[in-house]
């Protein structure tokens, strides 16, 4: 069943700062909602969300529908901070700590560098909106290489070359084939910093996401970081279904994943998508040089479609490290606007998912003991309508995207074998590609 672009309601979206004036809130035409990221003192507290209808909220209003819905995690956040907690929030905004920003566990440390690793293909416009946000960053330490994954004409090559604004060093790869995973690992001999940040060309990152990452490493176990992302843009019913299916949020809450502390999931450590997404992740460079990078396999542009952050992801669950989930790590993605382009991105999660799976067997036969005693639950989780995958649809879901992405999964175990043979003896090259 496909459904006309113009049948959405879109839905306003944006941040609400907590500790600055409380704004009056007006929606446009047709905007049934908003959807507003509660932050204080930088930190994400949760998601207020108020009806519209093109009606103007008034700045007591907003702040009284806020404080109902987000308000104990604020005033834990507030405790923390050893702040006062009010019964209400002011429409003056709440009181500010001495140091504003990301509470820096390593602020008696040298923050590590950073290189933040952007992948595209034939979509320059939209890279330069990123790297735009990239100029945002109140993080001192970082420099930027772009991959062109086998792009169709020079349009991103010649559009770095030309003068820039930006102040911070950018370096442009070539990569000849498709392939996600090859593109990064095609960036890893370019790469000189102490960690590796992975963004896609279809974000706009927050000014604190790096200094959000960085302090995710504050401590030496942990091996990788993943952060929040939340959509930039609810305009179509496209981009609503995306919502209504998990999207890309993964909760407003820091969490640790490790074999040591295993959390209640009985799907732990296979349910690799709870910890994040390749849109929003850092490693420490070392590891992923030591793992040889990602399974070239998998990822957009290849068969298996994608998979190649999923698999990074339980490795270093599975070599004992830890990932952290940090949801202080803001980025905002634009979601795909036609339905067309959802169709087909549904189809491929179910094939990254289930390439996922098979490549994980293929590099770990052992694993298949663990894999089947999860079977159950992971069905139940796949197609439960009251499973957390599930639940969140509505009744305009269209059915059709459900059972694309579940085709796509049992289609994943072909997809990966076809791409495990296309992509045979790549590997990470000891040296960058063509540099210009």
């Amino acid at each position: 069943m496909r459904l006309p672009r113009d049948r959405a309601e879109p839905v306003l979206v944006g941040d609400l700062l907590l500790d600055s004036p409380i704004p009056h809130l007006k929606g446009h035409a047709g905007e049934r909602e908003a959807r507003l990221l509660a932050r204080l003192h930088a930190r994400p507290v949760g998601e207020v969300v108020v009806p519209l209808a093109g009606a103007e909220l008034t700045a007591p209003q907003l702040a009284h529908a806020a404080w109902s819905q987000v308000g104990d995690c604020a005033a834990r956040h507030l405790v923390d901070d050893g702040l006062d907690v009010p019964d209400t929030l002011p429409v003056a905004g709440l009181a500010a700590p001495a140091v504003l920003g990301c509470r820096n566990e390593w602020a008696s440390m040298t923050p590590p560098s950073i290189t933040v690793v952007i992948a595209t293909r034939d979509r320059t416009e939209s890279l330069q909106r990123c790297l735009t946000s990239l100029a945002g960053l109140d993080y001192p330490l970082f420099d930027v290489v772009v991959v062109d994954s086998a792009p169709s004409t020079d349009a991103t090559e010649r559009a770095l070359r030309a003068p820039q604004p930006w102040t911070f060093q950018v370096r442009y790869l070539r990569a000849d084939r498709p392939g996600l995973a090859l593109a990064h690992n095609i960036a890893l001999p370019a790469i000189t910093s102490e960690v590796v940040a992975f963004t896609d060309d279809d974000v706009q990152v927050d000014p604190h996401w790096l200094s959000a990452l960085a302090e995710g490493f504050a401590k030496p176990e942990v091996i990788c970081v993943t952060g929040l992302i939340l959509a930039a843009e609810l305009a179509t019913a496209a981009q609503l279904w995306i919502e209504q299916s998990g999207g890309f949020a993964r909760g407003y809450s820091q969490r640790r994943f490790s074999l040591s502390q295993p959390p209640s999931d009985r799907l732990f450590p296979f349910t690799a998508g709870q910890f994040g997404s390749g849109a929003n992740m850092a490693f420490r460079a070392d590891w992923l040089r030591a793992a040889a990078g990602f399974d070239t396999a998998t990822g957009a542009g290849t068969p298996a479609r994608g998979g190649d952050d999923l698999t990074a992801f339980l490795q270093v669950i599975l070599d004992g490290g830890v990932l952290l989930y940090q949801p202080a790590a803001i980025v905002r993605h634009w979601h795909r606007r036609d339905y067309d382009g959802l169709r087909r991105q549904a189809f491929g999660y179910g094939v990254g998912l289930g390439a996922y799976l098979t490549g994980t067997l293929w590099e770990q036969p052992s694993l298949l003991g663990p894999m089947l005693a999860r079977a159950a639950p992971a069905m139940a989780h796949l197609i439960g309508s009251d499973s957390a995958k599930n639940r969140g649809k509505r009744g305009d879901f269209p059915a059709e995207l459900t059972w694309r992405e579940r085709a796509g999964v049992l289609a994943g175990p072909l997809a990966y074998a076809a791409s495990r043979w296309r992509y045979r003896g790549a590997a990470v090259p000891s040296q960058p590609p063509v540099q210009p």
